[in-house]
């Protein structure tokens, strides 16, 4: 019953933040500043550079067409180059106040199709403060989930935090802490108290609760692995309480072979674990080490094959799914998780769980899958991804059947000790 409340929980919180037809919605932002006026107003006019915010590389405005800006970020595109945006922006004076009003738009991207900016929409304006101004930023999109969301509003407080520390100490740089490793092991730490009831409020809950964060971030350091290994100069991962953890790289995807292969790399990297815990349970149910040894191994033998096993279910934002839409074009892909599914259907009925368990399992993955079927369907790459050689689309097969068969072994391994 407790992991079906934590599977229903789960389920509702991805919706929520991944499907959720929000609609139109409006960020706004909102800091007071005590600066000279003029030190403000030259901040936030959008043609000029952007000195004070350590996302923007450079601002300008297009030579003969003094309302279209374009605006280089330090951040890469998928070959590594600066990403370039170019804006069109509309001036105003606020009639009561007389400081100026910029409303902007986006109309070309270097690395997103324009179709991604096409509701987005951002004004930016100044109003009279005690001791100085107060700046109002709001976006202005179209929204699918609360995810996307939540980025654009702490986006926009770490923007107006950065030009703040700039006015008032001259210096440039990040001020959000949200994406420090302390912040980080703080969320894993606060994750695995969140999951402790789910498992009993006992030492034997923690324990399990211990193990499953601890898994996760195995799992997620995979992922980062990946990034690294396709040139990917900054990665990061965002820990999320309850849902588990998200492997940021530094960069857009340049082909259909790095999606693959960083997707699968979360189970991939696990896998290595897999004999190294078999090998302490083995030691620890035959006295070389204390009996304890064993009887946590085979729990985290559990955990790791069930996690991972999950994550490559073929469904559309696990994964699995995002490995076999990259291996397999068309209606191959169908095969593919047809055999897929048939494989953690049989390592289900092989561990004991009865019929009718395993069909409303893949009734509710099914459901899963097709709920988040249209999330981030705006978020094209404005080049489409290079094409996999028939040798990446063998090994990124071979890799995602191996991945899982390993992982089945595990809790096959693990069921077998446990309830034999």
């Amino acid at each position: 019953m407790s992991v079906l409340v934590l599977l229903g929980i789960n389920l509702g919180l991805l919706w929520l933040l991944m499907a959720a037809p929000l609609g139109e919605r409006t960020v706004t932002v909102r800091r007071r500043m005590n600066a000279e006026p003029q030190r403000l107003r030259h901040a936030l006019d959008p043609r000029n550079d952007a000195d004070w915010n350590p996302a923007i590389a450079a601002s300008s405005a297009v030579a003969d067409s003094p309302l279209l800006i374009r605006r280089s970020f330090n951040h890469p595109d998928r070959k590594g180059r600066p990403i370039t945006r170019m804006v069109e922006i509309a001036e105003s004076v606020e009639t009561a106040t007389r400081n100026p009003a910029y409303d902007l738009r986006i109309v070309d991207d270097s690395a997103l199709d324009a179709g991604f900016w096409a509701d987005f929409r951002e004004h930016r304006a100044l109003s009279p403060s005690s001791g100085g101004a107060e700046l109002v930023i709001s976006q202005t999109d179209q929204y699918r989930g609360l995810a996307f969301l939540a980025f654009r509003y702490f986006s926009l407080r770490r923007e107006i935090g950065a030009l703040q520390n700039h006015l008032e100490t001259g210096r440039t740089g990040h001020t959000g802490l949200f994406e420090s490793s302390v912040t980080q092991v703080a969320l894993a730490f606060l994750s695995t108290l969140m999951l402790w009831p789910f498992f009993g409020l006992t030492i034997n809950g923690l324990v399990l609760s211990t193990l499953l964060t601890v898994v996760i971030v195995l799992h997620e350091l995979g992922h980062m692995v990946a990034y690294r290994a396709f040139g990917h100069e900054r990665v990061r991962m965002i820990f999320v309480p309850l849902l588990g953890g998200i492997a940021i790289g530094g960069r857009p995807y340049n082909s259909h072979f790095e999606v693959a292969t960083c997707a699968l790399m979360g189970a991939g990297l696990s896998a290595f674990f897999v004999p190294i815990v078999m090998l302490l349970q083995d030691l620890g149910a035959s006295g070389v080490l204390p009996s304890v040894v064993g009887e946590v191994s085979v729990v985290a033998l559990l955990i790791i094959g069930a996690f991972n096993l999950l994550n490559l279910l073929p469904m559309d934002r696990f994964d699995g799914g995002q490995v076999l839409r990259q291996i397999f074009p068309g209606r191959m892909r169908a095969v593919g998780s047809f055999c897929i599914t048939l494989v953690i259907l049989w390592i289900g009925w092989r561990i004991g769980l009865p019929a009718n368990a395993l069909i409303a399992a893949l009734a509710v993955f099914t459901l899963m899958s097709l709920m988040s079927a249209g999330f981030g369907g705006r978020a094209k790459p404005r080049e489409a991804l290079d094409e996999m050689k028939p040798s990446e689309r063998l090994m990124a097969g071979f890799g995602l059947y191996a991945a899982v068969t390993i992982h089945g072994f595990a809790i096959v391994k693990a069921c077998d000790i446990l309830f034999r």
